[in-house]
Formats: structure tokens, sequence, C-alpha cells
């Protein structure tokens, strides 16, 4: 199991907590095509996990593993971009919410300096957000690309909610 360096373990537990309060507890919407979930962890996504008896910090764990490490997440050092990038995972998809950093990243770049937007956080997308100079420029860009997506969905029902998530 990969530990987490003092700065990363920092990182995730704010993007992790503020992500938890999005998603709430024990959720069944019908309309939500993830199915049950609680703490944000949906039945479809992980089909062998009882949802019901499902703890807090099994959901923590499960985040870790599999919406921070696994898509290299960590490697990002700004806590705002982490922390959004993360959250952005959780509601889309991490390799869509990495497809919307690297678009993000391309809005400042020439042509011949553009990332393969290709939904993975290697040491290219990493590099290009670590040395950025304006972090919260690229936040702002990163929350546009976001919105532009949640249009594109086409879902009013939850439009809003995740407009306002992303806001925060």
């Amino acid at each position: 199991m990969q530990s987490l360096n003092y700065a990363e373990k920092i990182r995730f537990e704010m993007a992790v907590e503020k992500t938890l309060a999005h998603e709430g507890g024990d959720v069944d919407d019908p309309a939500d095509p993830g199915g049950r979930t609680k703490f944000g962890i949906s039945k479809s996504a992980y089909p062998h996990v009882n949802i019901s008896t499902l703890t807090r910090e099994d959901a923590i764990e499960i985040y870790r593993r599999d919406y921070w490490l696994a898509p290299n997440f960590n490697l990002i050092e700004s806590e705002w971009i982490a922390c959004k990038l993360f959250d952005l995972g959780v509601n889309t998809g991490t390799g869509r919410a990495t497809m919307l950093l690297q678009k993000a990243v391309n809005r400042f770049r020439r042509f011949n300096e553009k990332l393969v937007v290709d939904g993975r956080l290697g040491p290219k997308t990493a590099e290009a957000v670590n040395t950025f100079r304006h972090p919260k420029a690229l936040l702002m860009a990163l929350k546009i690309e976001a919105g532009n997506h949640y249009f594109a969905v086409d879902n009013p029902r939850f439009l809003a909610g995740w407009l306002n998530r992303l806001a925060e």
C-alpha cells in the first residue's frame, strides 16, 4: 500500500473532507445512474462493497486508493487545484477530471506546447500544473472547463447542484 508524504497527506485530508461534505451520507436517488451511494461511494462503481455497512473510514480509504493515488492526484502541489481535481474526479470520474485539467492548462499554452489531453496525470501534466505561475488562474480555468462539461451533460435536475459544488 502506497503511503503519502506529509504534504500529500494534508492535501488529501483537505480534499476528502470537502468532497465528503458534498457527497453526504446514505442516498438512493432513482434519478442518479450511480444508484445507491454512501459517502459518495456508489453501488454501481463498487458492486462488491456492501454500501449499507460502509463506514466513513472505509470510504476514505477507497478515495485515497482509487481517487487520489491511482490517478496520481497526489502529484499536484497546489492545495486548491488538488482539492478541486479530486472533487471533480469523484463527481465525473478521474480520467475526465484529468482531461479537464489538461484542457485548462492548454488554455495558457501555444499550440506546440500543449499537453496531450489523454486523461492520464503523468509527469508532463504534473510539471505543467506545478510550475504554472498563476495557480488561481489555472483553478479558474479548470472550473470553467468543468462548467462547460456539466452544461454539455444537459441534465437540468443535477445542474444547479453541480455548479454550486464547482463554485466552492
